[in-house]
């Protein structure tokens, strides 16, 4: 299976996440054990612990939220998420494709844009790549991973236009497969990659003025945070031609989570809050309604998005 599914991600423009290494113990044999009624020590318990709770075969866990805020009429963000998995004598392979857009432009263009835009993407992930992986005549399609969600990128500004005109929207699309993801971002919905030993790196650039501004050291972090243009993008889908996005592909973390989030999670409360969060929940399904929570609780200026994924192991 790796010869087969090799050449998919043969174009990566940016370094993996790094992977944090893991060591796998065997339980110890019975026959290990002398006596056969001698207590097991700890580093044995820890070893069978470990074992008991192994998940075969490895599967995405998600959660979803979605909610208007406590200050808009409408919700103009959309949110799609799909995962699937296939596990024979040879092939385990778990699939998700998880998008989330932040939509512009008043009245509806703004939702319609967005909704427009999951759909579009979503379908051509499924179309592209889905059924060529998991039907009858499992094969890797003809095109790369990341030509595979260009294309998707320009389908979703071409279907806003068509249907949606006037309407704008941020995109940030996540194809998994496997240990790795092939992400296509345009504008400000972010992705994070979340390590259990405390680190939390964003994957994604801003797109916007604010942003540029402080890359260009015109303006400081801090400065960022509350400039009154902090909003405006420089590009989106639907808007004047064609994006080109940010297409690359990386490592999941394992132990750990991705996160995307529209700007009105992370623009709301710290990355610091968002990690604690995320951390402290039982399952990413009760981490995205505490993050939505926190976020309302802190004014629910914009509408909030989130998806959270888990590789179990």
């Amino acid at each position: 299976m790796k010869n087969f599914f090799g050449n998919l991600f043969k174009k990566s423009s940016t370094p993996p996440v790094r992977r944090t290494a893991e060591k796998t113990v065997p339980a110890p044999r019975y026959s290990d054990l002398e006596p056969a009624t001698a207590p097991l020590s700890e580093e044995e318990i820890n070893e069978i612990t470990e074992q008991t709770q192994k998940i075969e075969p490895p599967q995405l866990v998600i959660g979803v939220g979605h909610n208007v805020g406590r200050q808009r009429e409408n919700n103009e963000d959309s949110v799609f998420a799909h995962t699937g998995i296939i596990s024979t004598n040879n092939t385990s392979l778990p699939f998700g494709v998880f998008i989330v857009a932040d939509g512009m432009g008043g009245h509806h263009n703004g939702e319609l844009a967005s909704e427009q835009t999951v759909r579009t993407m979503g379908l051509h992930l499924i179309n592209k790549v889905y059924s060529p992986l998991f039907g009858p005549d499992p094969h890797t399609p003809n095109e790369s991973l990341q030509e595979i969600m260009q294309t998707g990128v320009f389908d979703s500004h071409a279907a806003i236009n068509k249907h949606a005109a006037g309407g704008g929207t941020t995109m940030t699309a996540i194809l998994v497969i496997g240990t790795q993801m092939t992400i296509a971002h345009v504008g400000d919905t972010r992705a994070y990659a979340i390590f259990l030993d405390g680190r939390m790196q964003l994957l994604t650039r801003d797109h916007s003025l604010v942003k540029r501004l402080e890359e260009l050291g015109q303006i400081t972090a801090e400065e960022a945070v509350h400039h009154p243009q902090k909003s405006m993008l420089y590009r989106a889908l639907g808007q004047g031609d064609a994006p080109e996005p940010d297409v690359f592909t990386a490592t999941l973390p394992s132990p750990g989570y991705i996160l995307i989030c529209s700007d009105g999670l992370w623009g709301v409360i710290s990355e610091e809050e968002i990690f604690s969060l995320i951390t402290s929940a039982e399952n990413p399904q009760r981490a995205c309604q505490n993050m939505i929570d926190a976020a309302n609780a802190a004014g629910g200026p914009d509408n909030i998005s989130a998806i959270l994924i888990r590789m179990t192991h």
